[in-house]
């Protein structure tokens, strides 16, 4: 909008946005007349307290004046991804700005357009391409830059709204592309041990971060999904088989009680059973199950109450592999049960 200003002979600082649910004050960084059709302006995303790897960047917003009367058309330059594969709210091949802002972005141009004028507006980020591998966009088929997205128009910080919105666009992404059998994973680890011992598609992988009854609660909600396999290292996916489905530590951490119970249903003696409670780590752990050649049978009660409690709170198949940091599978029982190939 303020680039549409400059064209008509203003220097905005500032420009009032209508959003869905309120109006915004934006302050004008930098505006640019190019010619007498056509003129820049640039902002700066606020760096507020969010982990968002695009916190402070420039955006620019570049309008050009068209006798296409009262049409405003949403393109885009460097910075900003197109989409390459079928599940998202863009098209395949069309630059990945939402729906949402498309509107917010035609709307309040169309408020100051001269009579019988229209307008090209291009989002510009320039530091989009070098932060996109800092983002999910490209395991959601996104490349080449960033994704414009957002309901509101506003960024709330420590939201993890935004967070579990872009995980969840795995799962559309996926189904869109024939796959309804799903491998979950809680993150960089799984993937890669995943990949590393499987015969797999990116899409079939899910990251699931911390959100696990999250995930587990939208793959449900397509009633598409045959069968989900979780997928990763024991420290995260033991959890589970305590009821939590929230893995964050700061939420629960419930590692090595979980451990020292099955380590003593399978028959570990009370000073086994005090080493495993001291210890810090999953890997140290591990350790001592194996001095104790127990480790097989402690995983493969974890795994089954694991699925034990995935089914019966959602309505698909689970299975569960757990591995160690090297890829070592710790419920071998469970190699045959998983709907893929392995290498």
């Amino acid at each position: 909008m303020a680039a549409l200003l400059t064209i008509l002979g203003e220097t905005p600082e500032v420009v009032t946005i209508e959003a869905p649910t309120s109006e915004l004050i934006v302050e004008i960084k930098q505006t640019k007349l190019i010619n007498q059709n056509k003129a820049s302006a640039s902002v700066i995303k606020p760096t507020y307290n969010d982990p968002d790897v695009t916190r402070g960047i420039k955006i620019i917003s570049e309008v050009t004046l068209t006798d296409n009367e009262n049409c405003v058309e949403i393109t885009a330059g460097e910075g900003v991804g197109k989409v390459t594969k079928p599940g998202l709210q863009i098209p395949v091949g069309e630059f990945a700005i939402n729906p949402v802002p498309r509107k917010m972005i035609a709307e309040n141009v169309k408020k100051y357009l001269p009579e019988g004028k229209g307008a090209i507006v291009k989002i510009i980020i320039p530091e989009g391409k070098k932060l996109a591998p800092k983002t999910m966009n490209s395991r959601l088929g996104i490349v080449d830059g960033i994704s414009v997205l957002g309901t509101t128009g506003i960024a709330r910080p420590m939201s993890s709204k935004a967070y579990t919105d872009s995980l969840r666009v795995q799962i559309d992404v996926a189904i869109a592309n024939g796959y309804y059998d799903l491998l979950f994973v809680p993150g960089n680890i799984g993937t890669r041990i995943a990949k590393e011992k499987l015969v797999i598609e990116d899409d079939e992988i899910i990251e699931m971060s911390n959100f696990v009854g999250f995930m587990l609660e939208e793959a449900e909600k397509t009633e598409k999904v045959n069968s989900i396999t979780l997928f990763g290292h024991a420290g995260k996916l033991i959890k589970i088989a305590a009821g939590i489905f929230n893995t964050k530590q700061s939420v629960a951490d419930a590692r090595r009680e979980i451990m020292t119970c099955y380590a003593g249903l399978v028959g570990a003696d009370t000073n086994t059973l005090k080493n495993i409670f001291e210890c810090i780590t999953t890997e140290d752990v591990i350790k001592i199950l194996d001095k104790e050649n127990i480790t097989t049978e402690v995983f493969e009660l974890i795994s089954d109450k694991i699925i034990e409690l995935c089914e019966l709170k959602f309505n698909i198949k689970f299975n569960v592999i757990l591995v160690k940091m090297d890829g070592e599978i710790l419920n071998p029982s469970k190699i045959n049960t998983i709907p893929f190939e392995w290498k």
